[in-house]
């Protein structure tokens, strides 16, 4: 059906579109779809977790491919008529309008942005490569399938300490390659005194044999034999849409929302990584769960509203 809304041409109004398809995303719609609420979800199909093989952690699901977890989501939400739609989301105008590049403008009452986050990556040769395989970020995530295993923690950014402290839980041999990071004196203690050893010198390139990683070259030369590197990424939040729609942020830069994911603009939510760099898959399904429940309240008192303002309406013509 094609309808008018802030001046454009839209397909269809919904009641709430969700940017991302994610398991934010994908449990938001199904909550939604269930509360029989029209809704589409728009997917980029850009997971931020697809170069890892499995994912932890989540109940009843541990040990499952990312990929078969959004392709069974898919399946679940499809099933109660939400509509998915493979794309990329340009712009959300103020009414909303939800532009697609190359494709509809979809009109929506409600706004639920689950878009995740990027991890910005050392330029260290092999970490890309190795990405989600023996490079690895999550020790709650990972730790488990490295255990007892020669590791290495890599000194670019400031939280690696706590990670590399964290990691000694799995296994006795962590040793904390100091790279380029300006390293406390308290936190060499730190580290030193928990039994983990600290590495001076930059890291050249890793060692890769028959697609395994094998070790860590620094830039002398010396190799330290390692079964898998752990790194605390940049992570940089996909929040350009939300930017655009004027949410605020945090004193942290990201995203500032309530307990549900409702944003500063009224009719916007957002949940998972895009607003939470903390947020495992498990986290992220159920802050999509959150949002979606709120969404749903927060239509019903509108639908409510209009249903009285109607009636009185009609009292006051009949009067």
């Amino acid at each position: 059906m094609i309808k008018t809304m802030n001046g454009q041409n839209t397909d269809v109004r919904y009641d709430v579109v969700v940017v991302g398809a994610g398991a934010a995303g994908l449990n938001a719609a199904l909550l939604l779809g269930r509360a029989r609420r029209d809704v589409a979800v728009i997917d980029a199909g850009e997971p931020r977790n697809a170069p890892a093989a499995h994912m932890h952690g989540f109940l009843s699901r541990d040990g499952t491919p990312p990929a078969a977890l959004l392709e069974a989501g898919r399946a679940e939400v499809a099933r109660y008529g939400v509509r998915l739609l493979r794309g990329r989301v340009e712009e959300i105008e103020p009414g909303f309008s939800v532009r697609l590049a190359g494709g509809p403008v979809l009109g929506a009452r409600r706004i639920l942005v689950a878009t995740g986050l990027r991890d910005e990556l050392p330029g260290i040769p092999g970490v890309r490569e190795r990405w989600g395989k023996d490079v690895l970020h999550c020790p709650y995530c990972h730790g488990h399938e490295v255990a007892g295993r020669p590791l290495a923690v890599l000194g670019t950014h400031p939280g690696a300490v706590h990670q590399a402290l964290l990691l000694r839980q799995w296994s006795e041999d962590v040793v904390f390659l100091k790279h380029t990071l300006d390293l406390a004196a308290e936190d060499r203690e730190r580290l030193e005194a928990f039994g983990l050893r600290v590495v001076e010198g930059e890291i050249d390139h890793l060692v890769v044999e028959g697609d395994r990683l094998r070790g860590v070259e620094l830039a002398g030369g010396r190799v330290l034999p390692r079964a898998a590197v752990f790194l605390f990424p940049r992570m940089v939040p996909h929040d350009g849409l939300l930017n655009g729609l004027g949410c605020a942020k945090d004193d942290n830069g990201w995203i500032a929302t309530d307990r549900t994911g409702r944003t500063g603009v009224p009719g916007v939510w957002a949940a998972g990584n895009v607003i939470d760099p903390r947020a495992q898959v498990i986290t992220a399904a159920g802050m999509g769960a959150t949002a979606a429940s709120a969404l749903n309240a927060d239509l019903m008192d509108e639908d409510v509203h209009r249903a009285v303002a109607r009636r009185q309406a009609a009292t006051g013509a009949r009067g």
